[in-house]
């Protein structure tokens, strides 16, 4: 490995390879040898960059977080356009995508990084607690144009979508739901809110 390799290129080509491992094998399959070896580097350039594994993985968590903030501004910006089924619908598929899905596992099945994480970023779960300001942001902008009505409870609906979402989509051991499964999804949490 040559030396003199900037920290930005280091960490992308450290972070494009855990997405790749976090995809193929898991959470479980996470661990610095795995991430090394699938970026061709040696494993000192990890913790030469990391304090340790779990602070790589936080930072990992906290790049895809930041992932959710600008997913969450374009959102916004779609309210009034299309439909409110079809907006969130579009969101929440590519929301739950297979890197997300695996960064939402990692952050459920290792209590160092689920604790760093929340040190940064505040209570709830990571990555499902920022999704859900997502929704409710969304939900907030289509209220205030008139298409959600003014009497819906945005803050049960924004964690009910984010779960209905997450269980549709989650299980990658068996054949994906059909894509209209999460579009009824969103219509039936969504029933009876809408102008």
């Amino acid at each position: 490995m040559p030396t003199g390799i900037a920290m930005r290129d280091a960490r992308e080509q450290l972070f494009a390879a855990a997405e790749r491992v976090l995809v193929r094998d898991g959470a479980n399959g996470l661990s610095s040898r795995a991430v090394t070896d699938e970026a061709g580097v040696a494993k000192g350039l990890l913790h030469r960059h990391f304090p340790d594994f779990d602070g790589f993985l936080t930072q990992f968590a906290l790049e895809h977080i930041a992932r959710v903030e600008a997913r969450s501004a374009a959102l916004r910006e779609s309210a009034g356009t299309g439909t409110v089924v079809a907006n969130l619908t579009r969101a929440l598929a590519d929301l739950f995508g297979p890197v997300m899905l695996g960064v939402v596992g990692l952050v459920i099945s290792r209590d160092a990084v689920r604790t760093r994480l929340r040190q940064a970023t505040g209570a709830g779960v990571p990555v499902l607690k920022e999704a859900t300001r997502m929704v409710h942001g969304y939900l907030v902008a289509e209220r205030d144009l008139g298409r959600v009505t003014p009497g819906a409870d945005i803050d049960a609906l924004a964690p009910t979508l984010i779960g209905a979402a997450h269980l549709l989509l989650a299980d990658k051991e068996h054949t994906p739901p059909h894509p209209g499964d999460l579009e009824r999804a969103v219509a039936a949490v969504l029933a009876g809110t809408r102008h």
